[in-house]
């Protein structure tokens, strides 16, 4: 199968996903230019490399390399991804950066969209700027606590759901108990070869490992690892003391507080805010809790506890702990830009929105803001349902319409009943504005009559309309419900798949073809939603 026989490329606005705010900085919108550093394109990276060059000290390289070898000690690891961390340490290496929630068994599909498009990433500028070194990273979000965000994954329609009563940081959860979710996975998948190698996989995976991090390194680095991706557990101490003075500084100064909120003010004028930061941007992080840090009446206090410091037993705790003081949604992207020589983050929309309200913070503690890029987004169409959609004469653009927005486009391209009631509204309009005009030369208090007679009949069109497209649906059921299913089909609850299915769906029918396909069709600089044919 070539490139060109399997994918085709869809701008984003013809998909109806993408918000405003996303399509506006797509579109580089005057608006929207305070809130980003350099356009995701060849030259914004040529630009950041420069930037990001005068910001990462060989001691921070050094650090991060030898947390990345103890997180990596006891895993099976490619060698190209050993060659990546090596390449860490070198002045010329830099990183591209995706995060994502330790989701059970990879949660949605778009966990893959975002790995693999790191990955050609990295490799497409390697090509564009050989003197320097690229390596693909994958953040886990271990220290977010939101456990019912992650519990579950989708399989054919079946919610598979793990049930436990830990609390904290989810990436030290135990794996104990998901060997019921293995027993109903497995009699779910059959007896496939390719459904005992994902059973294989979910059993190595979370009955092998002690906790949910490293269960999740380990399933991303068997899909993933022969790629070179980095994965990356930030839930440590020694990848916090670098972070030590901006954590000491958020504590005394409240700088993130004071930077968003004034950015707020400007961004909320065109946009959306997404997070509305907190005085202090930090939760305090132990065994079995993750909880905020509140400062009252020159007191530190531990939300929903008895604990409280302060401000000097705060800060000697600090310097004690740093693993102990965990960034939230706002201060976790400059943590990664701190300990990562980065370039880049990939990720979703709602992601590089709450990026973009970050500008002025990195700036004001002086670390280079990196490059935003939405992820790449994919919807994938099996050969059966490819030509359905053109015996039905349903483009790739179309199918991404609403439902009945799609039903009522086809049942009016197949009736036999031509009436443009548009047409219709236009000239009823036409003559209620002749008439306004000859009411307000005789009688000007016959005008309101005039507009509530025009209203009357212009809905009374409306309501036809709605009556003959009723008619023509039960004439042409048949075409209906084969646009329905199929539509159905391919946006599950009427959304993207991206976001309701597991790879493993698509891995039971194609195997590793699936995400090798992935691999060599995601571009990540085009910035347009892909459709593969498989």
């Amino acid at each position: 199968m070539t490139e060109t026989d399997c994918i085709e490329h869809i701008p984003f606005k013809n998909t109806g996903y993408f918000t405003k705010t996303m399509l506006d900085y797509l579109a580089k919108d005057a608006k929207i230019l305070p809130f980003y550093n350099n356009f995701p394109n060849l030259e914004g990276f040529k630009s950041q490399i420069e930037e990001k060059k005068l910001s990462v000290l060989s001691q921070s390289r050094a650090i991060l390399v030898e947390s990345l070898k103890k997180q990596y000690k006891n895993s099976a690891i490619s060698e190209l991804t050993q060659r990546n961390i090596g390449l860490l340490a070198l002045n010329n290496t830099f990183t591209v950066t995706t995060g994502h929630q330790l989701n059970l068994f990879t949660g949605p599909l778009y966990f893959l969209y975002k790995i693999l498009s790191v990955i050609n990433l990295c490799e497409e500028l390697s090509v564009k700027f050989p003197k320097e070194n690229f390596v693909p990273i994958y953040w886990m979000a271990t220290e977010d606590h939101d456990f019912e965000e992650i519990n579950f994954f989708n399989f054919k329609d079946v919610k598979f759901r793990w049930n436990t009563n830990q609390n904290g940081a989810v990436g030290r959860f135990s794996t104990e108990g998901l060997e019921e979710v293995l027993a109903v996975f497995s009699a779910k998948l059959g007896d496939s070869k390719r459904a005992n190698e994902l059973k294989e996989l979910f059993s190595q995976g979370y009955t092998k490992h002690n906790n949910l991090a490293e269960a999740t390194q380990y399933i991303a680095n068997e899909l993933f690892g022969k790629y070179g991706i980095v994965i990356i557990d930030a839930d440590t101490a020694d990848l916090k003391r670098p972070f030590l003075p901006f954590v000491k500084d958020e504590l005394l100064n409240q700088t993130s507080y004071n930077e968003v909120s004034k950015t707020n003010l400007e961004f909320e004028k065109n946009y959306k805010v997404q997070v509305n930061p907190r005085e202090i941007n930090l939760f305090y992080l132990t065994e079995n809790q993750r909880e905020r840090i509140v400062f009252e009446e020159g007191i530190y206090q531990i939300n929903n506890t008895e604990i409280t410091f302060s401000e000097a037993e705060i800060l000697e705790e600090l310097e004690n702990y740093p693993e102990r003081f965990s960034p939230n949604v706002l201060m976790r992207p400059l943590y990664q830009e701190v300990i990562l020589p980065n370039l880049s983050y990939v990720g979703g929309g709602g992601e590089i929105a709450y990026w973009l309200q970050l500008k002025s913070y990195f700036e004001k503690v002086k670390v280079p803001f990196p490059i935003l890029l939405l992820r790449n987004s994919v919807q994938v169409i099996s050969e059966k349902q490819s030509k359905k959609l053109e015996k039905l004469d349903i483009s790739l653009e179309e199918i991404f319409l609403k439902q009945n927005d799609l039903l009522t486009k086809k049942v009016n391209e197949n009736s036999e009943v031509s009436v443009d009631f548009g047409q219709q509204k236009e000239f009823l309009k036409q003559q209620f504005s002749d008439l306004k005009v000859i009411a307000k030369k005789t009688d000007v208090s016959f005008v309101g009559a005039v507009n509530a007679q025009e209203k009357k009949q212009i809905k009374g069109l409306e309501n036809l309309e709605k009556r003959l497209l009723r008619a023509e649906k039960r004439k042409q059921n048949d075409l209906v419900q084969r646009i329905t299913d199929l539509q159905n089909q391919l946006f599950p609850n009427q959304s993207l798949e991206e976001r309701q299915r597991n790879f493993s769906e698509y891995y039971l029918e194609y195997g590793n073809d699936f995400v090798q396909q992935l691999k060599d069709n995601l571009k990540p600089l085009q910035l347009e939603f892909m459709v593969l044919k498989m």
